[in-house]
């Protein structure tokens, strides 16, 4: 276990942890990094699947249904079994990371970590480092999805004006403002309070402890007894969000997976522009 006073500290492992169960053939680790960086150099016996830009910019049921049909079918392609412990390793504790940790908890699958500081931590540790890898034969990820850690639009458009809700803007604040557009608008969901996810994480790459979480968080109105749902461009810098609030127990939360490349796009719905603050 980590030692940062987190509420849900088994969700993210040391590599001294890992290290210690690495010879565990029940344990799987996932490197989420590009290619190039795997071949480099991984931990020993590490899958590899590179899960950024697998995205989905439409929440309506058909094609968030296929997308989540088609992530499960790639992990499972990569050789990960649904009855393994997966622990998610990425370069740091960095947001692709967390997107993993975020999408197989959303698969129902209740045995997943993430590594903290990804590659670059466990390397500096000492601990061994491979350039090989074997294929491992693929298989069936059968999966029963979790509704409650996931939101789609439709779910954002009730929260606006819900009481006991909060819509979490995780992008940079130029993004939030409206002066750096990555769709067909630029600005921010009505409502939204802007807590950028860089602030997650130290110097170095690891999450940072549970008080410091915390202390961000609640500046912001960011409470545990409030439903948030963290957006961000497609995804992944909520997902970090999700995985920062789910170490410090909050007990709704969730990821807006379309995030602003929908919401932006969607015409019909509606945004706040902070222009000059």
């Amino acid at each position: 276990m980590t030692d940062k006073g987190y509420a849900n500290p088994d969700l993210l492992w040391t590599p001294a942890q890992l290290a210690a169960k690495l010879d565990d053939p029940t344990i799987s680790v996932v490197d989420v990094r590009p290619g190039e960086r795997y071949a480099m150099g991984h931990i020993p016996g590490a899958k590899h699947y590179a899960i950024y830009a697998v995205n989905c910019d439409d929440t309506d049921d058909g094609p968030l249904n296929s997308f989540v049909r088609m992530w499960a079918f790639l992990l499972g392609n990569r050789g990960v079994s649904p009855d393994d412990t997966i622990v998610i390793c990425g370069e740091i504790s960095g947001m692709t990371a967390a997107r993993g940790l975020w999408f197989l908890e959303y698969l129902g699958h209740s045995r997943v970590h993430m590594l903290d500081g990804g590659f670059t931590a466990w390397a500096a540790g000492g601990h061994p480092v491979a350039r090989d890898a074997e294929v491992a034969p693929a298989q069936a990820f059968p999966f029963t999805q979790n509704p409650d850690v996931v939101a789609t639009y439709q779910d954002v458009l009730r929260l606006i004006d819900a009481q006991d809700g909060l819509i979490l803007d995780t992008r940079s604040r130029l993004e939030f403002i409206g002066e750096d557009v990555r769709a067909a608008r630029g600005g921010a969901i009505p409502g939204a309070v802007h807590v950028e996810w860089l602030e997650n994480l130290t110097e170095d790459g690891l999450m940072k402890p549970a008080d410091e979480l915390r202390r961000q968080f609640e500046a912001a109105g960011v409470t545990p007894d409030k439903e948030i749902v963290a957006y961000c461009q497609t995804g992944y810098r909520s997902a970090h969000a999700y995985a920062a609030l789910r170490l410090l127990g909050y007990p709704r939360v969730r990821n807006y997976l379309g995030s602003w490349r929908e919401w932006g796009d969607k015409t019909f719905l509606p945004i706040e522009v902070h222009a000059g603050t």
